[in-house]
């Protein structure tokens, strides 16, 4: 079985107005894995931690993808939607 489901990652992109969505997931869990590796690549650089926040949770994995997931499993990462105006 694949951890976290794929159920409970989609719960965390739904909003009142929004269903759930793979596409919001997707790049919700895209970008925190850039953070969480440019994390892991500037900490022998002495820079700071303004774009590439540390991990938000302990994990087993090495994967910084299954991280982000994890970290969006856990609730500590959300997803708003935006209306733009054309």
């Amino acid at each position: 079985m694949i951890e976290p489901r794929i159920d409970d990652l989609l719960s965390h992109t739904a909003s009142a107005s929004e269903p759930p969505s793979r596409y919001a997931l997707v790049i919700m869990a895209a970008k925190r894995a850039r953070q969480i590796n440019n994390y892991h690549h500037q900490l022998g650089e002495g820079m700071g931690l303004e774009d590439a926040p540390p991990p938000l949770v302990e994990s087993r994995s090495k994967n910084y993808l299954t991280m982000a997931m994890e970290e969006i499993s856990k609730g500590k990462l959300s997803f708003s939607y935006t209306q733009s105006g054309t």
